[in-house]
């Protein structure tokens, strides 16, 4: 998983980095906010952990409604001097998923992190479909047609970042730091593997049309139905 931290106080920026590190998270660090702006937009995170008052004239906030804007559900944790009901109620409302106020322990940023990993991404819920196919993020379920799909926890899990990213070209690196820990020796054809048992399991020519396409020389995605 990568986070993005944007935090203008480089001592609590870089302490977090590194705790966050040491818990396997992949993690970058920015200073100011027209910086932590481009990053949060262009870049694909897994979370992103905002100062609320940043120098400048781009503060936490208006990243955070930047990305909402921008149509990007990457769950956004704030963290803030302000510890008014009223601040806090801001901050949700412009579309952050959490809200951690100074000082705080690492131990409880930890917590909350962990927490924000366990929800699904709020764009797409907790069923997510491509054609026939549907998994169930709750309840560890997938299905084609009529029949249920048993897969291990690696096969859904790379499922699951392929459903989540639909018509997006996903590369073998992109595929690892998603599916599989960060302490994980993976290489590049153990994704070629994995996916090659996934196709045996959901594209076999009975259930429909195949649904993971090679691209070649670039990687893998599954298609909408809208752009078959």
């Amino acid at each position: 998983m990568r986070i993005l931290i944007v935090e203008d106080d480089k001592k609590i920026a870089n302490a977090l980095k590194k705790g966050l590190e040491q818990e396997n998270y992949a993690v970058d660090a920015v200073y100011d906010g027209e910086k932590g702006l481009v990053w949060a937009i262009a870049r694909d995170y897994d979370l992103v952990i905002l100062d609320r008052m940043l120098p400048g004239i781009v503060d936490g906030l208006n990243i955070c409604r930047a990305m909402r804007d921008k149509g990007k559900h990457t769950p956004v944790l704030i963290l803030t001097a302000k510890d008014k009901i009223k601040d806090r109620v801001e901050g949700l409302n412009i579309g952050a998923d959490d809200y951690l106020t100074k000082p705080f322990s690492f131990d409880e940023l930890l917590a909350r992190v962990k927490a924000l990993f366990r929800r699904p991404k709020k764009s797409l819920g907790t069923l997510l479909k491509a054609d026939n196919l549907i998994m169930d993020t709750i309840n560890l379920k997938v299905d084609r047609g009529d029949k249920e799909i048993n897969l291990t926890p690696t096969e859904f899990k790379l499922l699951e970042y392929l459903l989540r990213n639909q018509d997006r070209v996903l590369n073998k690196q992109e595929i690892i730091n998603h599916a599989w820990d960060w302490d994980a020796n993976i290489l590049p054809n153990t994704v070629e593997v994995y996916i090659k048992y996934l196709r045996n399991k959901i594209d076999k020519t009975k259930f429909g049309r195949p649904l993971i396409e090679t691209i070649r020389g670039y990687g893998y995605k599954i298609s909408s139905p809208k752009s078959v």
